[in-house]
């Protein structure tokens, strides 16, 4: 299908999908004692919107609203119009309880009473 749709209506279609893509995103980016929102996760980084995101790099923290995800060392990789995207150098992810470098027994107690 060959459709010529004006620029009005492309900006508007542009503006509803990022309209849309935040309002379901609770991704935030933590730089320092900065927030940033992000638009978009990726397997090897993520995108900002341009006018909010500012040049990122070194160490930050991916959130899920309230819940850290991971500890990330980014690089700005590419600005597309009004995107940002920045690749991750490294990436750990947040763990909800202490690394096991031990074998556990099968019948060892998951609590103690007193």
């Amino acid at each position: 299908m060959d459709a010529h749709l004006s620029k009005e209506i492309l900006d508007g279609i542009k503006r509803a999908r990022k309209l849309a893509m935040r309002k379901k995103n609770r991704l935030r980016v933590h730089a320092g004692d900065e927030i940033y929102p992000v638009l978009a996760l990726k397997g090897d980084g993520f995108e900002m919107e341009a006018d909010v995101a500012p040049h990122l790099r070194g160490l930050v923290d991916l959130y899920d609203g309230g819940r850290h995800l991971a500890q990330c060392l980014i690089i700005h990789s590419e600005s597309e119009h009004d995107i940002m995207r920045y690749e991750f150098k490294r990436r750990t992810d947040v763990t909800d309880g202490p690394a096991k470098d031990f074998v556990v027994d099968k019948n060892a107690p998951v609590a103690l009473l007193r």
